[in-house]
């Protein structure tokens, strides 16, 4: 039977070529960085190469770009290390309600240390409203944080228009890209924003490495301290072989990217229109059309998202419910709910997130695995002839 993997926005393997390059690094080649004999120059010089290869990912200048552990320690040191060293600016910031927890968790925990936040609403389509940006934004505003791209929905939001919201507003702008690196093409000057985070395992990295693109000239206060590593905005020793393994993984990603985005882009589209049409009861969440390549989710009605994962990997698929951080929290999706989803169709959510593995033939067999799953789901389910006394309003058909 085999498997089909349709969880990249969870994780991707690892490539090849990413491990070949990793693996000197961690027994003949393991110096320090910081060291000035031979073995730790070695180290250094393979660590700023990989700085150059990021930082060509996103045409960034590699004195831009900070390693971190993850995306989310990325999103972390953005979110309070800009805040809190813009606080003669203001003790004001703005998130939206589509970001990631490990954005509107910092922005809790700056709430509870006195700063005010705005958590901005989005559409039926997940997108952030220009407009409510501009009414937000006030002289107090030191930084707006706004996702590129939702890995729960796919959509895509406006962040160049955004972020030139809250530059001619005197705001710093943030965006977390760890769903959109290796799916889109991206330029951080074309964006406008300060910041911007990455992970290296959603392009096909090793975990355990991730970046914080800072704009040159723009301060930050470390989230830790100690040693004088990354020009001092994050102490610790480097992680050299993941650091390495993210260079040579963001290099193989800017050669292909094109090619890549155009080939999934093509399979999410034959799934989705197939999904479509083979199922009835079911809602396309999320832009129709502005979305990441390689995206499909849904909202199926009448039956819950854990039974479709648990059928759907009888038969050799493996795909999600919700995001990978929070599917696990028995509690619908605040990403769908600031959508206009009710909580309890919220619980039938199921992602498709598509990689370079993916082909023809996978699609095929899930577009006949997948509706005969919903089908024999909702013959067992006690909602089988709807949901009882359950308003059309609060059906996952987006309002109006």
């Amino acid at each position: 039977m085999g498997t089909r993997y349709f969880d990249y926005m969870a994780t991707n393997p690892l490539r090849p070529e990413a491990l070949e390059a990793m693996m000197p690094f961690f027994k003949e080649s393991f110096g320090n960085p910081l060291s000035l004999y031979e073995l730790g120059q070695t180290a250094k010089k393979a660590l700023e190469e990989a700085r150059w290869k990021v930082a060509g990912l996103i045409n960034a200048r590699p004195p831009e770009i900070i390693f971190t552990a993850s995306g989310a320690e990325a999103n972390n040191f953005a979110v309070r290390g800009l805040a809190a060293a813009h606080t003669k600016k203001g003790r004001h910031i703005v998130v939206s309600r589509m970001d990631h927890h490990s954005v509107l968790n910092p922005a809790r925990v700056l709430e509870k240390e006195g700063f005010a936040v705005t958590y901005l609403p989005v559409d039926k389509f997940g997108l952030v409203d220009p407009e409510a940006l501009e009414k937000a934004v006030t002289d107090e505003t030191s930084l707006v944080s706004i996702i590129h791209a939702s890995p729960e929905v796919g959509t895509v939001e406006p962040v160049a228009e955004l972020a030139r919201i809250a530059k001619n507003k005197g705001a710093l702008f943030h965006t977390d890209a760890v769903a959109s690196a290796g799916y889109l093409p991206i330029d951080v000057d074309a964006l406008g924003v300060d910041a911007l985070s990455l992970s290296a395992h959603e392009f096909y990295g090793p975990k355990g490495a991730g970046a914080l693109y800072l704009r040159s000239g723009t301060r930050i206060i470390p989230l830790i301290y100690g040693g004088i590593q990354e020009n001092g905005r994050r102490a610790g020793t480097e992680n050299v072989p993941a650091i390495v393994g993210m260079g040579r993984a963001a290099e193989l990603t800017a050669e292909e990217l094109p090619r890549r985005a155009a080939g999934l882009s093509a399979l999410r589209d034959r799934l989705i229109s197939g999904t479509l049409e083979k199922i009835k009861n079911i809602q396309l969440t999320g832009h129709p059309s502005n979305r990441l390549p390689g995206h499909a989710s849904f909202c199926v009605e009448f039956i819950e998202g854990e039974a479709m994962l648990l059928m759907l990997q009888a038969k050799g698929i493996y795909a999600a419910s919700g995001s990978a951080c929070s599917s696990k929290a028995l509690k619908a999706s605040p990403v769908l709910l600031s959508m206009g989803i009710s909580a309890q169709l919220a619980q039938g959510s199921i992602v498709f997130s598509l990689g370079m593995e993916n082909d023809v033939e996978d699609i095929d067999y899930t577009l006949g695995q997948f509706p005969a799953a919903v089908s024999r789901l909702r013959e067992i389910s006690p909602y089988a002839g709807g949901w009882g006394g359950i308003k059309k309003e609060d059906s996952c058909i987006p309002k109006n």
